[in-house]
């Protein structure tokens, strides 16, 4: 058995700078660095390192992008088998300036992602008969979101949907089709149309996603910790201190470790737990899929941490 994760494949170029440019300015920089990213690609590498038989459905380009982008998600030992070289784009590109303040300016090309289609989707749809799991976020067109969960619904796989990038316009048919919805607080908000600032309104979104469709809701609060309601329960799980260097990727940890934990057959309490701790882990270092823990340093944190596997 196997979980499949379908949706964005990004190189990510970053430069740093002590400031960030204003219009017409030219500054010089003093560092760069290349590195893979894309929500989809960083699920997968989250659930391939914490030892999951993970299936990749995405696009890449014809170009040296796309194939570093496969290589190392094979070398994460993610199956990229199913990932589909669009020789009529460029792969998707993050260009991202850092300042020393940890300020940012970002421009995305989505290139192959934003190409995603019906094709893909059948693509994917070979893969369920041997998965657990499908995993979907929204960088990729929300039509072959739709499709993919409508697919998984019908094989009677798990849908595990991670709303970002935030969006306030999601389809009204796509809630129904969502087991398990993971925004954070920023996301939740865009969701319900509320602020969600704590435990209190993290509920209170909560009950709105169930009360749109899914199943299961799960309010990322950051340092905050995590809020979980279904129809049958209500839990509150705190967040684990450490010291943050990056929260870059952290979300994709967090579905990750969510993901493994139910893959290995563990409760909603667990795999909240075990996504806490994914999330917190990839915190202390830098950079997206540089950050995701293998399950050796996984299992030490939650040891550590007297969590129960």
């Amino acid at each position: 058995m196997s979980i499949i994760v379908f949706g964005s494949i990004n190189i990510d170029l970053v430069a740093t700078t002590p400031d960030l440019p204003v219009a017409g300015e030219t500054l010089l920089g003093e560092d760069f660095f290349k590195v893979s990213g894309g929500k989809g690609a960083n699920q997968a590498v989250a659930l391939a390192r914490l030892g999951i038989p993970t299936h990749m459905v995405g696009r890449v380009g014809a170009d040296d992008f796309g194939t570093e982008l496969v290589n190392n998600l094979q070398t994460s030992g993610v199956q990229a088998d199913h990932i589909f070289v669009d020789e009529t784009v460029s792969s998707g590109v993050a260009i991202i300036i850092v300042s020393h303040t940890g300020e940012n300016q970002i421009v995305v090309i989505p290139g192959a992602n934003g190409h995603v289609n019906q094709e893909d989707v059948e693509r994917l749809s070979h893969l369920l008969p041997e998965a657990t799991a499908l995993l979907l976020q929204l960088e990729i067109p929300i039509t072959a979101v739709v499709a993919a969960a409508q697919v998984a619904r019908r094989a009677n796989i798990k849908v595990i949907f991670d709303p970002a990038p935030a969006q306030s316009n999601l389809p009204d048919e796509l809630y129904p089709l969502v087991d398990i919805i993971t925004p954070n607080q920023v996301e939740a908000g865009q969701l319900v149309g509320f602020s969600v600032d704590g435990e209190e309104q993290a509920a209170k979104a909560a009950a709105v996603l169930l009360q749109r469709g899914v199943k299961c809701a799960i309010v990322k609060l950051g340092y905050n910790g995590v809020f979980c309601a279904t129809a049958e329960e209500k839990f509150f799980v705190p967040a684990f201190p450490v010291h943050a260097v990056d929260t870059v990727a952290a979300g994709d940890a967090f579905n990750g470790g969510l993901a493994a934990a139910l893959f290995e057959g563990l409760s909603l309490h667990q795999a909240v737990l075990w996504g806490a701790a994914a999330g917190a882990l990839a915190a202390t270092k830098p950079g997206a899929q540089t950050s995701l823990p293998d399950r050796f340093t996984f299992d030490a944190f939650l040891r550590e941490r007297g969590v129960g596997e």
